[in-house]
């Protein structure tokens, strides 16, 4: 008998990533990833930005490269993270990863030892619950309302609780719930942060994707003591394929992140770095996410139009401002694992919530994402899922 590491105990395969794999058949409805449009991936662009990296520096996009990542791709970044983000930092400041979860798990292997205290909101990400795990932490959930994050709860939890090492916020059109924090909380936050001294990850793979309201600057802008480790990433607006994302934090934090990084992948993709930046000279990048924009914009009134007209009124959901996802809670007594094999007998998928609890519960909540599906399929899909709740219903 193999005897694996203890750590693999905590490693369970992912519930969204298990239910895309019954969602592949062309007949199924599937508002349970969180994909990008594929319609809205600039192919013909991107391949002519790799023409040109391998017409002119074949040679060094295809060779290793420096941990960190390429340079100039990290200098475009400081520059957009200060004009979207108001975020003042320099490209030393920036390292390029896999995807924002390797961001995720560099930070918990950094910060977490076995029984330290991972701060979230609750609902949150589940993939950063994930890779958390693999340290053997403690979760404490902060409650949440329409805005988000509640700091009263937030303060409360830092007062009484010993041990903790990472506070994890989304606080633009959280993954989840879609949620917004708006300006007051965001002080708020980094006031009460900035007491206790708390390494704070911000993810926030949603911020450009704003269809209504007014952008709000990042916490990370509002960061004077270097406590916020800033996570972005290209999949959201360019292609989740390049597997390009950032982290923007402090000297110390990133000197860290590369020393993690070179014990466990040397760099990320020269060719995939040099490629983006390449795109960034060539083409209007703020043109295409306005187009993005757009379209997600029309899904997301779509589904929200539709659950108004056929979610019964036992079921709130939010109506994001931006992102890609609006979240339901149901009645508690409705389990929604179950509810969510019931459609797939009808080809409609969705997220069912409580893998996004990291201490479980809320059996009665889902997450539905509108990025990849006609108006037909969403009002369809979502009458098939109302017509399945009211079932359901006492």
């Amino acid at each position: 008998m193999v005897n694996y590491a203890k750590m693999m105990d905590n490693v369970k395969a992912s519930e969204i990533r298990e239910l895309l794999a019954l969602t592949q058949r062309p007949e199924v409805t599937s508002f349970a990833g969180g994909l990008p449009a594929p319609e809205l991936f600039p192919v013909e662009e991107f391949k002519a930005a790799c023409d040109a990296v391998l017409e002119e520096q074949g040679t060094v996009a295809l060779q290793y490269g420096t941990t960190d990542g390429w340079a100039p791709l990290r200098e475009q970044i400081a520059k957009r993270l200060f004009d979207k983000n108001q975020i003042k930092t320099e490209a030393k400041n920036i390292m390029l990863t896999a995807g924002s979860q390797q961001g995720l798990d560099y930070c918990g292997r950094l910060f977490l030892d076995p029984g330290d205290v991972v701060v979230m909101e609750s609902p949150s990400y589940l993939g950063a619950i994930n890779a958390f795990k693999l340290s053997e932490p403690n979760f404490v959930e902060v409650p949440t309302d329409e805005n988000g994050m509640i700091m009263e709860e937030l303060e409360k939890v830092l007062a009484t609780t010993k041990n903790v090492k990472l506070i994890y916020v989304i606080p633009d059109f959280q993954n989840p719930s879609g949620r917004t924090w708006p300006m007051e909380r965001r002080k708020q936050f980094m006031e009460i942060i900035s007491r206790y001294e708390i390494p704070v990850i911000e993810d926030n793979p949603y911020g450009e994707l704003r269809y209504k309201g007014t952008y709000h600057p990042a916490l990370k802008s509002m960061d004077t003591k270097g406590l916020v480790i800033y996570l972005g990433t290209f999949s959201k607006i360019l292609a989740p394929g390049t597997r390009i994302a950032w982290m923007c934090a402090s000297d110390e934090y990133i000197y860290k992140f590369n020393l993690i990084a070179q014990a466990a992948v040397l760099q990320t993709s020269t060719f995939g770095a040099m490629a983006i930046s390449k795109y960034l000279e060539m083409f209007d990048v703020d043109a295409h996410v306005a187009q993005i924009r757009e379209v997600y914009k029309h899904r997301a009134s779509v589904m929200v139009q539709a659950m108004k007209d056929y979610f019964p009124p036992e079921v709130t959901f939010t109506d994001p401002d931006g992102g890609l996802f609006t979240w339901a809670e149901l009645p508690e007594y409705i389990n929604t694992k179950e509810l969510a094999a019931e459609c797939l007998k009808y080809n409609v998928a969705f997220v069912p919530g409580s893998g996004f609890f990291p201490n479980g519960g809320n059996e009665h909540c889902m997450r539905l994402n509108y990025s990849c599906a006609t108006d037909e399929q969403i009002v369809n899909g979502i009458k098939i899922i109302g017509d399945v709740i009211r079932k359901n219903l006492k």
